[in-house]
């Protein structure tokens, strides 16, 4: 079942600077077995098409770990681009999005898991976990995430559905079959993971795709599958067969359900008699209540909201063992062993979060436990400890321009890329003081000076502070001095913050102020000035690593400056200073060498809504396109007709649709005769 194939890397990109040396080293370490190797780029020497290349000459599914969810956006973006015709996939867990089941004691409030799952969310990560089951050329681009429980993949890939024209099976065997791979019936309009049936016809949706698969029955016998646009109902094309995976990842046997079910039984028994000999009858009765409901509905359908907390029963693993997680899907040699390579992105970052997982996990399943809401075995639907993902990963690559002690001790090869192909330099690197002297009035004063000029000449301009206070008062002081300026922290929403960065480069606003949100991953080429605030304030945001990703972000810019505001020179401040000099030395010295001018980076802007809004626009056109015969004959009884659709989407809860029906619906009524003056 799987399909064999290699990677293209797409030929519109070309290695240069330390990239072609870079490649080579990685590569031949991945082939001599080095278990651990780290790219140490600078900001801007394309550390991700480093990586691309050595993806492209290995061959090997790969795995590629960002630290949060927008960055792993973006990385997956770029390895769509460098990799058309491969199957880049993009990752991330509910968790990345909403708060998980959680209970805090000292207010009695429980947090109830979200109970509706993203059917966007479900649909990717589907998408992933069939394409390393049924292909080689693949590429998963997965937040930290990825460690945490998922279903077996034995048992996932096992119950599949291959459904072929001329297939001999009755109608009502295959909806039998779609209904035991958890797909739900629908008479309606069908979602991802939903079936229909209409006269001689099942309408599928695939969990992982946004297209709808009928299939023609003649009798007994499959006469022919079409592929439907899920919004517009045009005919794509016809196809010979298909795979059809489970709606849901936790998927068992009928025998490992009934073992599961005496199981849990089983444990809610002697957990009842510990609440009842401690005196916790409310727990108790929590306790009983919630897991005798959850037993019911297995029994009954299958699956509960929660199944994952049960998942130590299913699978047969002892207390405390690891649970199946994404890199189970990846495959293994016949020893067993990883079979895949592994890229770090911002590994000094990603890596310590990928070790606290585990803890931050356990601590609010023990609270969850301890007080009726979750049996003990819940703790065992965790995300991998440390030393278990070390031991479930082959070869890997680290990539950061700032290395930890964990990448630099475990590194059989360090390969250092500090030449950029823009032939672009590091920054040049000031410090200036921050009280008001006589002919100084401070750093405020003296950042808005620098601003002004930065901006009169057409570049960006970035603060960085030390608290969100100082980001949103700073900003809004900006703004009453003339700068068009917006604040960035952890409390703006990720798509919020996607579109200030956006607004940032297209010019709408001048300068952003942040505070350690802009340090990694930030691709901003229009900026020519970062001023940090208070660098001599030591701690984890004034750290020489935090600071070497701050100037950073000015490397993109043959206008690149940095300002640091300081009154003392600490000891992370001269490191960073020190470190960016050596890189800025060796630079110089390449560029004079190879005859070489540096170039601002052009790159076209664009965030990662430009995919959606260019879908959400194809989509009104194919309607349009639809419906032009329909508004012919009868315009005004085609617009009604769509704003009740648009008004059955947003009652469901089906934002996508109804915003798409909304702007077909301002096209159709621009196109109106005006009405005749009386």
């Amino acid at each position: 079942m799987i399909q064999m194939g290699t990677f293209k890397i797409n030929n519109d990109f070309k290695p240069a600077g330390d990239q072609p040396k870079a490649i080579e080293k990685l590569v031949k370490g991945v082939k001599k077995g080095l278990r651990h190797q780290t790219l140490l780029g600078v900001t801007g020497s394309g550390k991700t098409f480093t990586a691309a290349n050595v993806i492209a000459e290995i061959g090997k599914p790969t795995l590629v770990i960002a630290h949060n969810k927008t960055l792993a956006a973006q990385l997956a973006q770029e390895y769509r681009e460098f990799f058309p015709d491969n199957a880049v996939h993009y990752f991330v867990s509910y968790y990345d999005y909403y708060q998980p089941e959680a209970y805090l004691p000292h207010t009695d409030t429980y947090i109830e898991k979200e109970a509706m799952i993203n059917e966007e969310i479900e649909r990717l990560r589907h998408a992933s976990t069939q394409a390393l089951l049924t292909r080689k050329d693949v590429i998963i681009v997965a937040s930290v995430s990825c460690i945490y429980g998922l279903g077996n993949p034995e048992e996932y890939e096992k119950v599949n559905l291959k459904i072929s024209s001329g297939q001999n099976i009755s109608r009502a065997d295959l909806i039998r079959d779609l209904i035991d791979i958890h797909y739900s019936r629908n008479n309606t309009d069908i979602k991802p993971g939903e079936f229909r049936a209409l006269g001689n016809a099942i309408e599928i949706m695939p969990v992982s795709e946004r297209i709808v698969y009928r299939i023609e029955m003649e009798g007994n016998k499959i006469e022919s599958i079409q592929r439907i646009d899920a919004v517009s109902r045009a005919f794509i094309n016809e196809v010979k067969d298909f795979f059809l995976f489970p709606a849901k990842h936790f998927i068992t046997g009928d025998l490992a359900v009934e073992r599961a079910l005496k199981s849990i039984k089983h444990e809610l028994d002697e957990q009842l008699k510990v609440f009842n000999e401690e005196g916790k009858l409310l727990e108790a009765e929590r306790l009983k209540r919630r897991t005798t409901y959850d037993l019911a509905m297995i029994r009954e359908v299958g699956y509960t909201n929660g199944i994952e907390n049960y998942s130590r029963h299913f699978t047969g693993k002892s207390a405390g063992e690891a649970p199946y997680t994404l890199l189970d899907y990846f495959p293994k040699k016949a020893d067993g062993s990883p079979d895949f390579l592994t890229i770090i992105d911002e590994s000094h970052v990603t890596v310590p979060q990928i070790g606290g997982m585990y803890f931050g996990d356990k601590s609010r399943k023990d609270t969850l436990v301890e007080h009726g809401f979750r049996l003990p075995s819940a703790r065992d639907n965790r995300p991998l400890k440390f030393e278990e993902f070390e031991q479930r990963i082959g070869e890997t690559i680290y990539t950061s321009a700032t290395p930890g002690e964990y990448e630099k001790e475990r590194s059989g090869e360090m390969v250092e890329q500090v030449i950029r192909p823009t032939g672009l330099v590091d920054p040049e690197v000031e410090v200036r003081p921050i009280q008001t002297k006589a002919s100084y009035k401070g750093q405020i004063f003296n950042f808005i000076q620098e601003a002004e000029k930065a901006i009169k000449k057409g570049g960006r301009v970035i603060a960085t502070t030390l608290t969100k206070k100082m980001a949103e008062d700073l900003s809004e002081y900006l703004k009453e001095k003339g700068i068009k300026a917006e604040y960035l922290h952890s409390d703006i929403k990720t798509i919020q913050r996607i579109e200030i960065l956006t607004s940032l480069r297209r010019g709408e606003f001048d300068c952003i102020v942040g505070v350690n949100l802009l340090r990694e991953g930030l691709d901003l080429p229009e900026v020519t000035l970062i001023g940090i605030l208070d660098a001599d304030k030591e701690g984890f945001l004034r750290s020489d690593t935090a600071l070497i990703q701050i100037i950073g972000r000015a490397a993109r810019n043959v206008e690149g400056k940095v300002i640091l505001y300081a009154d003392t020179m600490t000891g992370s401040m001269k490191r960073a200073i020190d470190e960016t000099a050596r890189r800025r030395a060796i630079q110089t010295a390449y560029n004079k060498e190879h005859g070489i001018t540096p170039k601002t980076i052009i790159k076209k802007i664009k965030d990662i809504t430009d995919t959606l809004e260019r879908e959400h626009h194809q989509a009104v056109d194919l309607l349009l396109e639809t419906d032009s015969k329909l508004f012919a004959k009868n315009p005004k009884r085609l617009i009604k007709m769509k704003k009740q659709e648009m008004t059955d989407a947003v009652k469901n809860l089906d934002f996508e649709s109804a915003a798409i029906l909304r702007d077909e619906i301002r096209v159709l009524e621009a196109k109106l005769p005006a009405p005749k003056k009386k």
